[in-house]
């Protein structure tokens, strides 16, 4: 385990500092009040950067935060001081990534509200109790895409490979009946 990089949290903000989606892997920060302390903070220091076209970088409270701005979101990847920053910056890219590829590009704060579950779902796939699991945005944004299904949906609604699964669901059922 002292070789597998970590993720303490990862948030996704607004931009007055607001919590979007925000998912905590570490105990430094026991309670909820400490968790909004951080994020206030956070937030502050970082809103003045121009992060929009790259991810930049800072210590922050004996962490690593990588963070990236866009349009009204601002996301953001903390990691202890001892870990790798390219790591933490290949998740904060992956999460983007995903995220912007199952909102279809439309990356701002109202599309990501309506879209809440997918963004849970997404931070579910690429991290779980802190360790890095998948930081590839299409691999990520399959597996969520392929979770959040509805299988009542018109099959006209569907990507082909939502199709394609609920075709087998159905030929599967109707076989061992």
């Amino acid at each position: 385990m002292d070789s597998c990089p970590m993720v303490k949290n990862i948030l996704l903000l607004d931009s007055e500092g607001k919590r979007v989606a925000v998912k905590y892997y570490s105990d430094d920060w026991p309670t909820n009040n400490a968790k909004l302390a951080f994020e206030k903070s956070l937030f502050a220091k970082t809103m003045k950067s121009n992060a929009r076209t790259e991810a930049e970088i800072t210590m922050f409270d004996s962490n690593i935060v990588i963070y990236k701005f866009v349009q009204d979101l601002h996301f953001y990847v903390t990691g202890g001081e001892d870990e790798n920053e390219l790591i933490l910056a290949a998740v904060l890219q992956g999460f983007f990534d995903s995220v912007s590829l199952l909102l279809r590009s439309n990356v701002d704060k109202r599309e990501a509200l309506e879209n809440l579950d997918l963004i849970f779902l997404c931070l579910d796939e690429i991290v779980e109790r802190g360790m890095i699991l998948e930081t590839d945005a299409n691999v990520i944004a399959g597996k969520v895409a392929v979770n959040s299904m509805d299988p009542t949906a018109p099959l006209s609604e569907q990507t082909i490979g939502q199709a394609l699964a609920t075709a087998r669901e159905h030929l599967t059922r109707t076989l061992f009946q």
